[in-house]
């Protein structure tokens, strides 16, 4: 009887307002990338600022109402890593976005190895929750990203006109900010991993 009244519950668990928030800004990832293949590019930003709003809002639902959930734990960073790095590859691909292919492939191959790292040394008992060097670098690279679509929406507006000098600083100071936080954090992060494993 107890496991007949237990399994809604856990379902209601697993399915509460956090994890169905993560699950919805899964599905604007699959919008927002169709939307910048596309060009549509206003649009994209959008999305992308409602996704990162909703990223801000399961963190903090789950933290004030005590539901945290291990499968919040996982889906959560991996939706995030869907969003940034997926951004990141398309906007390599927009024409005079400021992303080069490298870039991308350094923001990709930080987020593997920190995955990589957290799955062992968590499975192996030890804490290697995010720090503050990789909330910042999450921050930013949202601001890059918005930066980046905003200009090209801004081209796209106005076509065979020149890129303000502001926005073209904007654009290239977000973006070298971004990558140079992804380095910083992903070396902090592999240090943090050592001295775990030396322990």
């Amino acid at each position: 009887m107890s496991a007949i009244i237990d399994k809604p519950v856990r379902q209601q668990q697993v399915f509460n307002v956090p994890n169905q928030l993560t699950a919805l800004r899964l599905l604007l990832s699959i919008v927002l990338f169709a939307l910048i293949a596309f060009e549509y590019y206003l649009s994209s930003t959008i999305v992308f600022l409602l996704a990162a709003s909703t990223d801000w809002l399961d963190g903090y639902w789950a933290r004030k109402y005590g539901q945290v959930t291990n499968l919040g734990r996982i889906l959560d960073p991996f939706v995030d890593k869907i969003i940034i790095c997926g951004t990141f590859i398309f906007l390599v691909d927009a024409p005079n976005s400021g992303v080069q292919a490298w870039m991308a492939v350094v923001i990709v191959g930080r987020e593997l190895l920190v995955t990589a790292l957290r799955s062992y040394l968590e499975g192996e008992g030890a804490d290697f929750s995010a720090s503050m060097s990789g909330k910042l670098k999450m921050a930013v690279q949202c601001v890059a990203a918005i930066i980046c679509l905003y200009a090209l929406y801004h081209d796209s507006a106005h076509p065979g006109s020149p890129r303000p000098e502001e926005l073209e600083w904007a654009v290239r100071i977000g973006v070298w900010a971004a990558v140079a936080l992804t380095l910083y954090s992903g070396a902090a992060y592999v240090h943090r991993a050592i001295l775990l494993f030396k322990r």
